[in-house]
């Protein structure tokens, strides 16, 4: 059976995973997440993707991003891969692949999702029992989003400006999301939205996303009870 193709829009988040071949690593040191971080900088600008969080462990990467065309992401992705696969073998004396395949991703309806999504994001290190909060590690987006570090990464999103009217509420606000873990219901959905390529969000965006793709779309990845309050809710 043929794969579904991509689920990807214009204008709407998408939650990025890529992971390394066979689960090996892909960064060695610090000076390889260095490099990567320039060429997914140049990369974005390039093919006009806005980075909105972003975790660079030791054999994946996550990205939330929003491509400005549908095929923006594919085409950056392909573009990183040449780039940093060249200058990581050449550095390292190997040959041969260093990424899986093909990248995993899911579309993510932003009302509902994207701020439990760039905390699953930010949490990582956490949930792999690197460190023990995520201030801690330094190869993610939450130092700029929780604390204001200068990253020039990061393009904020509207959820994100939700949050507070100013960007010192903003980090207050984003530390408070951040200081529980992600309920594993809401993380369970969001990993199998991205493993699955699927639609994260409620199913009136799932019929939006149809409606624009004009075909038919894998089934709803929703993220966990739907009883619950969604994940994205606002703190006091």
């Amino acid at each position: 059976m043929p794969r579904m193709p991509r689920i990807l829009l214009s204008r709407v988040p998408v939650h990025h995973l890529q992971r390394g071949n066979n689960r090996g690593p892909v960064f060695a040191d610090d000076r390889d997440r260095w490099l990567y971080r320039e060429l997914l900088l140049e990369g974005c600008h390039r093919f006009g993707c806005g980075v909105h969080a972003y975790v660079l462990m030791s054999n994946h990467v996550h990205l939330l991003l929003t491509p400005q065309r549908a095929d923006a992401i594919p085409q950056f992705t392909q573009w990183m891969g040449r780039k940093y696969v060249r200058a990581y073998n050449a550095r390292h004396e190997r040959t041969g692949t260093l990424w899986e395949g093909r990248f995993r991703s899911s579309v993510i309806d932003s009302a509902r999702y994207f701020l439990a999504c760039s905390r699953y994001i930010d949490q990582n290190p956490v949930r792999a029992g690197i460190v023990r909060e995520p201030a801690a590690y330094r190869w993610s987006s939450y130092a700029r989003l929780a604390h204001g570090a200068r990253d020039d990464l990061i393009t904020e999103h509207p959820e994100y400006h939700s949050l507070g009217h100013s960007p010192a509420e903003r980090q207050v606000a984003y530390r408070a999301l951040c200081a529980p873990l992600v309920d594993p219901d809401v993380a369970g959905g969001i990993r199998l939205a991205v493993r699955r390529g699927d639609v994260l969000g409620s199913a009136a965006f799932a019929d939006e996303v149809r409606a624009r793709l004009g075909r038919p779309i894998s089934r709803l990845a929703h993220g966990g009870n739907r009883r619950r309050e969604p994940f994205g809710l606002r703190v006091s």
